[in-house]
């Protein structure tokens, strides 16, 4: 699937994120009335469900109701015996606008060079839309290689490697904790799941619980797309955090 230098050219990504306030009251009233409208679907499924307590659970998914409280990366470089190491970096605290412009000059160069591409899981349906979206919604200037708009499919420099177990298939979703455990990767949920990040962010502010959390989701996805390319994975031993560098806005 990948070679060594292929696999260098990649940078993995993962982003975490939260309701854009921490209570349904704090949105302005033109925005609880619009997610009153968005609530409605999911309180289909749960009508005992009211709207004001949907928001908490389910505003985070949303790019208009939500916001980015984590953005890991990093990328794989081998050795001369071909075994790789991940170098990592996050990007997170309280100030979006400051995580989102930081990590957009550090993307932008990394992508500098071309041949580059960035990968996640579920990535083209969540991370890389979310993140368009939330430059636009703060005003600064899109990283490059999210301007998607206008390209062809073979021009757009994104991974995906739920897209790419899909093998075609349209119909299934299947998450990185699946995916990892069918291929013998170490889980990336031992501590939280996404579900619980709003309230890790908001009730506990434990933002260094949620980049560990994020820097996680991206050595699974590096250790997914190595294995599915027959490459070494990367090794546990010594604690792969030790070269882990993170910077909190």
């Amino acid at each position: 699937m990948f070679t060594p230098s292929q696999l260098e050219n990649i940078l993995f990504l993962d982003i975490e994120t939260a309701p854009v306030v921490q209570d349904y009251h704090d949105l302005p009233e033109r925005l609880q009335h619009l997610w009153d409208k968005k609530a409605k679907r999911y309180m289909r499924d749960d009508p005992e469900k009211v709207s004001e307590a949907l928001f908490f659970e389910k505003a985070g998914i949303h790019a208009e109701f939500g916001r980015v409280v984590c953005i890991s990366c990093g990328y794989l470089k081998f050795d001369e015996e071909k075994v790789p190491q991940m170098k990592m970096k996050s990007f997170y605290g309280e100030d979006e606008g400051e995580i989102l412009s930081t990590f957009g000059q550090a993307l932008n160069m990394f992508t500098k060079k071309s041949g580059r591409n960035i990968c996640a899981h579920n990535g083209k349906e969540f991370d890389f839309p979310f993140l368009g979206r939330r430059y636009v919604i703060h005003g600064l200037e899109i990283p490059r290689i999210l301007k998607v708009y206008g390209k062809k499919p073979w021009e757009v420099s994104f991974i995906d490697t739920m897209e790419l177990w899909k093998f075609g298939d349209y119909k299934a979703y299947t998450s990185l904790d699946l995916l990892s455990a069918i291929l013998g990767i170490s889980s990336p949920k031992d501590d939280i799941d996404g579900s619980q990040v709003g309230k890790v962010y908001w009730h506990e502010k434990d933002h260094e619980r949620i980049k560990t959390y994020c820097e996680k989701d991206v050595k699974t996805t590096a250790q997914v797309v190595l294995r599915m390319s027959r490459q070494n994975l990367i090794p546990t031993d010594p604690d792969p955090s030790e070269d882990t560098e993170a910077t909190e806005s």
